[in-house]
Protein backbone atom coordinates (compact mmCIF):
# COMPACT_ATOMS: atom_id res chain seq x y z
CA UNK A 1 0.00 0.00 0.00
CA UNK A 2 1.56 3.15 -1.14
CA UNK A 3 -0.36 6.16 0.14
CA UNK A 4 2.11 8.69 -1.30
CA UNK A 5 1.79 8.02 -5.04
CA UNK A 6 2.38 11.48 -6.26
CA UNK A 7 5.37 12.43 -4.07
CA UNK A 8 8.89 11.92 -5.22
CA UNK A 9 11.57 10.67 -2.84
CA UNK A 10 13.99 13.37 -1.86
CA UNK A 11 17.65 12.49 -1.32
CA UNK A 12 18.83 12.89 2.25
CA UNK A 13 21.61 15.38 2.78
CA UNK A 14 23.90 15.71 5.75
CA UNK A 15 23.80 19.17 7.33
CA UNK A 16 27.43 20.22 7.97
CA UNK A 17 26.71 23.58 9.63
CA UNK A 18 26.34 22.18 13.22
CA UNK A 19 29.50 20.10 12.72
CA UNK A 20 31.47 23.16 11.65
CA UNK A 21 30.13 25.13 14.63
CA UNK A 22 31.26 22.45 17.07
CA UNK A 23 34.71 22.23 15.47
CA UNK A 24 35.17 26.00 15.69
CA UNK A 25 34.29 25.96 19.40
CA UNK A 26 36.78 23.11 20.00
CA UNK A 27 39.51 25.03 18.17
CA UNK A 28 38.83 28.12 20.30
CA UNK A 29 39.12 26.08 23.51
CA UNK A 30 42.38 24.53 22.35
CA UNK A 31 43.90 27.90 21.50
CA UNK A 32 42.84 29.47 24.80
CA UNK A 33 44.08 26.56 26.91
CA UNK A 34 47.43 26.40 25.15
CA UNK A 35 48.15 30.07 25.85
CA UNK A 36 47.30 29.59 29.55
CA UNK A 37 49.61 26.58 29.73
CA UNK A 38 52.46 28.63 28.36
CA UNK A 39 51.82 31.46 30.81
CA UNK A 40 51.83 29.15 33.82
CA UNK A 41 55.47 28.15 33.25
CA UNK A 42 57.94 29.89 35.50
CA UNK A 43 61.57 30.59 34.85
CA UNK A 44 63.30 30.00 38.17
CA UNK A 45 66.98 30.52 38.77
CA UNK A 46 67.85 28.88 42.06
CA UNK A 47 70.41 30.57 44.29
CA UNK A 48 73.76 28.93 44.72
CA UNK A 49 75.70 28.53 47.91
CA UNK A 50 79.09 27.17 48.73
CA UNK A 51 78.91 25.22 51.92
CA UNK A 52 81.78 23.53 53.60
CA UNK A 53 81.50 19.84 54.23
CA UNK A 54 80.49 19.05 57.78
CA UNK A 55 83.49 18.58 60.01
CA UNK A 56 81.88 15.83 62.03
CA UNK A 57 80.26 12.79 60.54
CA UNK A 58 77.16 11.59 62.34
CA UNK A 59 77.80 8.91 64.92
CA UNK A 60 76.64 5.51 63.68
CA UNK A 61 76.12 2.50 65.93
CA UNK A 62 75.73 -0.82 64.11
CA UNK A 63 73.61 -3.46 65.82
CA UNK A 64 73.69 -6.95 64.37
CA UNK A 65 71.10 -9.64 65.12
CA UNK A 66 71.52 -13.18 63.83
CA UNK A 67 68.80 -15.76 63.20
CA UNK A 68 69.23 -17.26 66.70
CA UNK A 69 68.75 -13.90 68.46
CA UNK A 70 72.39 -13.12 69.34
CA UNK A 71 73.24 -9.42 69.45
CA UNK A 72 76.40 -7.58 68.41
CA UNK A 73 76.61 -3.86 69.20
CA UNK A 74 79.48 -1.96 67.55
CA UNK A 75 81.41 -5.21 66.88
CA UNK A 76 81.19 -6.39 70.49
CA UNK A 77 78.88 -9.23 71.47
CA UNK A 78 76.17 -8.67 74.06
CA UNK A 79 75.93 -11.59 76.47
CA UNK A 80 72.32 -11.00 77.53
CA UNK A 81 69.48 -10.26 75.15
CA UNK A 82 67.55 -8.15 77.65
CA UNK A 83 66.48 -4.60 76.91
CA UNK A 84 68.53 -3.18 79.79
CA UNK A 85 71.71 -4.97 78.63
CA UNK A 86 71.15 -3.74 75.07
CA UNK A 87 70.59 -0.20 76.35
CA UNK A 88 73.85 -0.27 78.28
CA UNK A 89 75.70 -1.61 75.24
CA UNK A 90 74.19 1.12 73.04
CA UNK A 91 75.20 3.79 75.56
CA UNK A 92 78.79 2.42 75.68
CA UNK A 93 78.99 2.31 71.88
CA UNK A 94 77.71 5.88 71.51
CA UNK A 95 80.07 7.24 74.17
CA UNK A 96 79.76 11.01 74.42
CA UNK A 97 78.16 11.35 71.01
CA UNK A 98 74.81 13.08 70.85
CA UNK A 99 71.94 11.53 68.93
CA UNK A 100 73.67 8.60 67.23
CA UNK A 101 72.04 6.78 64.37
CA UNK A 102 71.27 3.17 65.24
CA UNK A 103 71.52 0.87 62.21
CA UNK A 104 69.87 -2.50 62.78
CA UNK A 105 71.32 -5.32 60.66
CA UNK A 106 68.87 -8.13 61.34
CA UNK A 107 68.93 -11.55 59.70
CA UNK A 108 65.88 -12.26 57.56
CA UNK A 109 65.01 -15.23 59.80
CA UNK A 110 65.36 -13.47 63.15
CA UNK A 111 62.31 -13.01 65.35
CA UNK A 112 60.42 -9.73 65.51
CA UNK A 113 60.94 -9.65 69.25
CA UNK A 114 64.72 -9.42 68.80
CA UNK A 115 64.34 -6.32 66.64
CA UNK A 116 61.76 -4.83 69.02
CA UNK A 117 64.19 -5.34 71.93
CA UNK A 118 66.81 -3.21 70.16
CA UNK A 119 64.26 -0.52 69.32
CA UNK A 120 62.98 -0.46 72.92
CA UNK A 121 66.54 -0.26 74.30
CA UNK A 122 67.29 2.67 71.98
CA UNK A 123 64.11 4.41 73.09
CA UNK A 124 64.94 3.94 76.77
CA UNK A 125 68.39 5.49 76.44
CA UNK A 126 66.98 8.37 74.36
CA UNK A 127 68.22 7.51 70.86
CA UNK A 128 65.49 8.25 68.34
CA UNK A 129 67.32 7.89 65.02
CA UNK A 130 66.86 4.24 64.07
CA UNK A 131 67.17 2.72 60.61
CA UNK A 132 67.31 -0.75 59.12
CA UNK A 133 69.96 -2.11 56.77
CA UNK A 134 68.72 -4.07 53.77
CA UNK A 135 70.23 -5.61 50.70
CA UNK A 136 68.98 -5.75 47.17
CA UNK A 137 67.76 -9.03 45.75
CA UNK A 138 70.87 -9.44 43.59
CA UNK A 139 73.37 -9.22 46.48
CA UNK A 140 72.82 -12.64 48.05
Amino acid sequence: MNFQRGKKHEDLEMNLVPLIDVLLVIIIFLVVSSTFARMSELQINLPTAQANTPEQKPLIVDVGIDAKGHYVVAKSAVSEGTVSALGAALRRAAGDGKEPTIIINADANTTHQSVINVMEAARQVGYTHITFATQTAGNH
